[in-house]
């Protein structure tokens, strides 16, 4: 499956079944057998990211395009590329990154359900309008109002949100956590208390960014009086005093990072800030606003960690170019999660496969660079050739001891 996939990528089961010897029928049937993706993945991650090499987690969700209206989870969310709410599906991925050479690998992938409708909601949206309906309308309410009923019809409004889901996501994956992840980075969506205080149950760190103007306070670290309640506050962070902060580093001739322990009011925790300041423009300054649960970890760190966050950005990419995420033609929960994480998968076992014929003694190519595109065409070009060995009989012994055969294995990938 996952070679197939690679090859094509426009993962749909017609298109499967031209490329190996199976049809599209017993591609539709697999698709609705259960498979332990999560544990597969963390095999991978495992032989591919050493427990010596400094490592993090990092969580996002991505908006898939979806037509049709029978589609499961089919609901308004995010759309990153448009900067607007538009309706399709989403996933939301946990990942683990590799830090020092910089490649993320999907641990998790699961499919955001839609938000229930409210019954009341249901009912007015089902309304036929209708001139003879309406008229009897009207004339319905001419008549006497029904006294209302002892018990109303409750109304089915949603329990649980999309950070519950995010966070039930996160406890299914927290065991098969690599053992030097302790840190999981996500973006500025997530810095909410709920999600916050769920990463620190979990025995992590949650590493995100708040917004500029977020309400935060200094610590006061004073004599306190004998009796009474201690004070815990000293005043409003204010980002245009910066007299309380501590410059770390000059990153650039314009960019500065400072870095204080203050009080979150939305989150009810300490944090350890990271607050980047841009005076390149003066009449505008810039600030970023960067925060760790764990107030011990330096600044550095916790910028070198949300860079490193991007990585999963690059995971969104690659399958939607390339394995084809987005081409799923199946409205089936199962068949559509069993395709997300198809997809997810032989990314990840591309990119161990790379590293591993990279990190060979006879390899001159830096273990960091990965072009998907690349990998790709190669598998193609592989693929290809068998298929010409095998239907014309051919010594395979012979042709790939032959000089020319790593030069029609690469050919059309890109140069470096």
């Amino acid at each position: 499956m996952p070679t197939i996939l690679l090859v094509y990528g426009k993962v749909n089961f017609t298109n499967l079944g031209r490329y190996s010897g199976f049809c599209e029928k017993t591609y539709r049937r697999q698709y609705c057998q259960p498979f332990a993706f999560v544990e597969l993945n963390q095999h991978t991650i495992i032989q591919a990211i050493p427990a010596r090499v400094e490592s993090i987690a990092a969580m996002d969700c991505s908006f898939l395009p979806k037509s049709g209206k029978g589609s499961y989870g089919l609901d308004w969310f995010y759309n990153g590329n448009a900067n607007r709410s538009e309706k399709g599906l989403e996933i939301s991925v946990i990942a683990v990154i590799d830090v020092v050479n910089h490649r993320g690998y999907t641990l998790s992938a699961v499919q955001t359900p839609a938000t229930p409708i409210p019954v009341a909601q249901q009912r007015q949206e089902q309304t036929i309008s209708h001139p003879v309906i309406e008229q009897l309308a009207d004339a319905l309410k001419q008549l006497p109002q029904k006294p209302p009923p002892q018990t109303p019809d409750p109304v089915l409004e949603p329990t649980l949100t999309r950070i519950d889901h995010y966070l039930s996501q996160l406890q299914a994956a927290r065991p098969y956590f690599p053992t030097q992840v302790n840190y999981l980075v996500a973006d500025g969506f997530y810095s909410k208390r709920k999600f916050a205080d769920g990463v620190v149950a979990l025995d992590l760190h949650l590493i995100s960014k708040l917004r500029v103007d977020a309400h935060l306070r200094y610590l006061y670290t004073g004599s306190q009086k004998p009796k009474g309640r201690h004070r815990q506050s000293d005043g409003k962070v204010d980002l245009t005093n910066l007299s309380r902060f501590t410059l770390v580093e000059t990153l650039a001739p314009h960019l500065h990072l400072y870095t204080a322990v203050v009080w979150s009011a939305s989150l009810k925790r300490k944090l350890r800030l990271a607050l980047l300041v841009d005076t390149h423009n003066p009449n505008k300054t810039g600030y970023v606003l960067l925060f760790s649960t764990d107030v011990d970890l330096n600044a550095q760190q916790i910028l070198t960690y949300y860079k490193a966050r991007f990585q999963i950005e690059f995971i969104f990419r690659d399958a939607k170019q390339f394995t084809g995420l987005c081409d799923a033609q199946t409205r089936d929960a199962k068949k559509l999660d069993f395709h997300f994480n198809a997809n997810l998968s032989a990314l990840n076992l591309a990119k161990y496969d790379d590293h591993q014929r990279r990190s060979q003694p006879d390899s001159d190519q830096s273990a960091s660079s990965f072009s998907m595109a690349s990998y790709k065409r190669v598998a193609f070009n592989d693929h290809l050739m068998e298929r010409f060995i095998s239907q014309l009989d051919l010594d395979s012994t012979s042709i790939k001891s032959h000089p020319n055969y790593q030069n029609l294995r690469s050919y059309g990938i890109i140069t470096s």
